[in-house]
């Protein structure tokens, strides 16, 4: 996973590249997504929080901007994207390439499309990893992109650190947060307006059971879980 480190210098640059059909920059999808994690599950002022797959801190970023006084931590494979986090927010957290440095206490820890990039049969171990990181009530939130959007499936193939990626459906992403580590939550479709439509975009929170929207989010709190689908 190391070889994001030859994309970390112009990651942003990449990916609104690769997004261009949606008239959106990369910097929008992140803070589409930092909205919905204030919106939906309102974290607390003093909780803490880890970015899992920050990159170069583009999410860690907007979610400070939405949420304040909450710390945020951050772990990526790639030492140079940590590196390359804005000083305010290293200053603030802990961002890191080595899960020795996190904590064991998040109360919410959020993976941003970070599960395409792992391969299948690794994937349910990295989630089950994270439950060491919470708190006994802390919560996981995984964003992906939903392989039903055609333009999703486009928008993928355009993104040179998505060579080779898998896309996972959501029953699979779901299917990661059951078991004896965690009880899902919710299971949402977000992602719905390009740009040129964005005056549609006020309907989006009444869309979110529609699996036509370009990225899905699955939130699961630490325990037992009864997963139904």
């Amino acid at each position: 996973m190391a070889e994001f480190d030859i994309f970390s210098a112009n990651y942003q640059e990449l990916v609104t590249q690769s997004v261009r059909i949606a008239g959106e920059t990369s910097d929008y999808f992140a803070a589409y997504k930092a909205e919905y994690v204030a919106r939906k599950l309102a974290p607390r002022p003093g909780c803490k929080l880890l970015d899992y797959g920050c990159g170069v801190g583009l999410l860690a970023g907007h979610l400070k901007n939405h949420l304040g006084q909450v710390r945020i931590d951050g772990f990526d494979v790639s030492k140079d994207s940590v590196e390359r986090v804005d000083k305010v927010l290293r200053d603030q957290g802990t961002f890191s390439a080595r899960m020795d440095d996190l904590d064991r206490d998040y109360d919410l820890i959020v993976l941003s499309n970070v599960l395409h990039h792992v391969k299948p049969e690794e994937r349910q171990s990295l989630i089950r990893g994270l439950a060491p990181l919470l708190a006994a009530d802390g919560k996981v939130v995984v964003f992906e992109h939903n392989p039903l959007n055609p333009l999703t499936r486009w928008a993928v193939s355009q993104c040179p650190f998505d060579e080779g990626a898998t896309l996972l459906p959501v029953r699979e992403a779901r299917g990661y947060l059951s078991g004896d580590c965690f009880r899902e939550l919710s299971r949402d479709y977000i992602v719905f307006f390009p740009r040129w439509l964005a005056w549609l975009r006020r309907l989006e929170p009444s869309l979110t059971w529609c699996p036509l929207g370009a990225q899905y989010v699955v939130v699961a709190s630490a325990g037992h879980s009864r997963l139904t689908v």
